[in-house]
This record gives structure tokens, sequence and C-alpha cells, in this order.
């Protein structure tokens, strides 16, 4: 059905007289926005956050995605999905429809697909069940589809929901898994294209794209491939964000790949509460003369996580939970590798610190302009005299006490 020739003509749509200013195109323009019937609308499945939800639908129906013909059906799967999402935010923004009406209007396309609005429009859908002053939307309708305007509709949507100041707080999953889709897989959106959609920098745009191939990266590691699901539920997109700046510290191609199995290893075992914290901790390794033994005692365990992990298809966040962390053994020996591996470093850093103090205060006196000494007044050369003095003492303790 076309929402502003049928829907107007059956009285299933109906003009308002408000409207709603949007940038479409690179042009910003009010639009009228209109009453819809409920029934005639459904979920945008190519939105960032229902497309988490939706891995999570493919892995337990054989890889079949919910079909958006079949209308109130498709609907009440993808609206149980935006509920269980975030339950505190649906009943605030459901007290608040039911008391004062629909004050937002959300934007949808001709042929009913919602672009913007998918928690106002679940709350009146759940309202509507009781009383019919809810079983409208209003939205403006943009005269386009999704087949021959993806392009367009997707920066519009994201325009939308990361770039005006009262944008959604993403949960970073869902923002990984939009980069994917858009960007990494169907190439739909450019850099560029998705950074002016979002109002971010193309280089903040690139550090996202890392992390987002470390989330397929351990999502292939723990044989659930694209179950996007699975990283949300895990809350890895902390403990990925500082592994990505972790990997800039390794010295060759061997130890990113390395230092990479035993991170996931760790996260897939969770080794401790505050993974992104255990993460910053390896750096202190990574620096240290202790990085190779810390690695392969850490791949030898990984080995053994990775050899009793379940096949493709039959990883869920239950069996994760219930049966791989269960393994109080190899959590264990994890976690004695990383302390044993943490304190050996630590030792050697405070047994190397007088060495790095002096080579630090050497650099820094090495950088004097000796010309600029020849400008100083009288007083200015009489404190210099009184620091150097300071120093020569300070120097000779020193001296004195290597020679003991």
């Amino acid at each position: 059905m076309n929402l502003l020739k049928d829907g107007v003509a059956l009285g299933l749509v109906v003009r308002t007289e408000l409207s709603r200013k949007l940038t479409v195109d690179g042009i910003t323009q009010a639009y009228p926005v209109y009453k819809i019937r409920l029934d005639h609308l459904y979920y945008n499945d190519q939105n960032d956050r229902i497309a988490t939800w939706i891995s999570q639908y493919k892995s337990q129906h054989d890889g079949q995605s919910p079909n958006t013909s079949k209308g109130d059906m498709y609907n009440d799967i993808i609206e149980d999905f935006i509920v269980k999402s975030n339950p505190a935010a649906i009943v605030a923004t459901q007290n608040n429809i039911e008391l004062v009406d629909q004050r937002e209007p959300g934007v949808v396309l001709v042929d009913g697909r919602i672009i913007d609005g998918n928690r106002r429009y679940t709350c009146l859908r759940r309202l509507s069940n009781k009383n019919d002053r809810f079983k409208y939307f209003e939205a403006v309708i943009l005269e386009r589809n999704i087949e021959s305007s993806a392009k367009q509709i997707k920066m519009l949507e994201l325009s939308i929901q990361h770039g005006e100041e009262s944008k959604i707080d993403y949960n970073p999953i869902d923002r990984l898994v939009g980069i994917f889709n858009d960007i990494i897989d169907t190439k739909l959106l450019s850099v560029s294209e998705y950074a002016k959609s979002t109002s971010e920098q193309e280089s903040d745009v690139r550090k996202r794209m890392e992390i987002t191939g470390l989330m397929i990266e351990f999502l292939d590691f723990i044989n659930a491939p694209k179950q996007f699901h699975i990283a949300r539920d895990l809350q890895i997109g902390f403990p990925l964000e500082e592994l990505a700046k972790l990997l800039k510290k390794c010295k060759s191609e061997d130890e990113i790949e390395d230092l990479k199995i035993c991170v996931f290893t760790n996260i897939l075992m969770k080794t401790s509460n505050d993974l992104g914290r255990f993460v910053r901790k390896i750096k202190d390794i990574v620096t240290s003369d202790y990085m190779g033994e810390f690695i392969e005692e850490q791949k030898e365990i990984a080995y053994r996580v990775v050899e009793n992990l379940p096949p493709k298809g039959s990883v869920n966040e239950k069996l994760i939970r219930e049966v791989i962390r269960a393994n109080d053994e190899v959590g264990q020996a994890l976690e004695q590798s990383m302390e044993k591996s943490l304190t050996k470093a630590k030792k050697t850093e405070t047994r190397n610190r007088p060495i790095q103090l002096i080579e630090k205060a050497t650099t820094l006196l090495e950088d004097i302009d000796m010309i600029i000494l020849h400008k100083f007044n009288d007083s200015e050369l009489q404190r210099v005299k009184r620091q150097l003095s300071k120093l020569e003492k300070v120097i000779d303790e020193i001296r004195a006490n290597l020679d003991e």
C-alpha cells in the first residue's frame, strides 16, 4: 500500500497541522506530519539495533529472518526484541505517551517502513491493545522506498539516530553491527558518507571499524560467526576497544594474532568482572620482557578452550554462561598466568625505575639551550647555580651508593 495515495483515500492516513524539519539529500525543509493507522506500518529490519536482534532470531530459526510481509506476526517478533532491549525505557516512554499522547513525530517511508520512532511505535502498539485512542502513529511520510533509495534512507536514519542533539544512546555493539552492515559488508556507505551522516570525524569512524573487525574475529573464534546478539549479551564492546589500542603496541603481525587469541579467550571465559580494565593491564606485560612467556602460556590454555567449543550453530549465550564459563580450572589457569606475568613485569619496572629517571633527567638537561643562559640576569644565573649545586649533591650520593 502507498500510504500517501491508498492510505489517504481509504481514510487510514490523515494529515495533521503539524510539521517536522528533516534534511534529506542535503536539503532541509519542513515536512507535513500524518496520523497513520498502526496496522499499516512495520519495523525497519535494516535498523542497526533491530539487525542485532534479528541475528538471534536467525540463529534460532535455521538462518531464516522474520518475514516483513507477515504483518502483525513480523511486528510482534520485533516488538518483543525492542522491549527486551531496554524494558525501563519502554515503560517510561509508554507512561509518557499514555499521559500526554505522542509528542515527537516519527519518520516512515511511503510503504509503511518505520525509519525513526521504533520505540514510540512499540509503545503505541501496546497501548492500543486496551484503548483505541492510541491506534495511530504520527509521522512524516517520505515518498521513497528501500529498493531505489537505500543509501539516502540509511543516511537519513543515521542522521536522526546519531547526528541530532536528541540522539538515542545506542548500545556499542548495535553501532558496530551498523558499521559492519553499512560500510564493510554491503558497502552501502563510504566512510565519509557514514561520518557525515553521524556528525563524526572520519578518523573516529575508522577506529570503530577496527573494533568492528575485532568483533567479527571474536565471533568467528568462538564458532558463532555473525551472531551479533552474543557480542551484545556478553558486553564485549569496551574490552574490544581496549584491545584495539593494545594491538598498536605489538611489534609484529604474529604478535598481534597471538595477543588476539589470548584476549579473546579471556573474554570468552570472563576471567574478570571488568574485562576492559583487565585488557588495559596487559599493556604492562606487552611492554615487558615477559611478553613471550605470557603469550605461550595463554595460547596453550586457549587451545584447550577452542578444542572443547561446540560446532558452529550450537554456540549461544546460555551455553557460554552455564557450560564454557563453568570450567573453573581453565579460568583459574588464565588468571594465574596473567597475575604471574603482571607481577614479574611490575617488579622489573620498579627495579628499572632509577635508570629510567636518570635517562629522563639526562635528556632534559641535554635539551637546555645554552644561548638562553647568556641572556639571564644575575638573579636568574644565581638560581641556576643553586640548582646545579643541588644536582651535583644528588649525583654524588647516587655514585656513592653505586660504589658500595
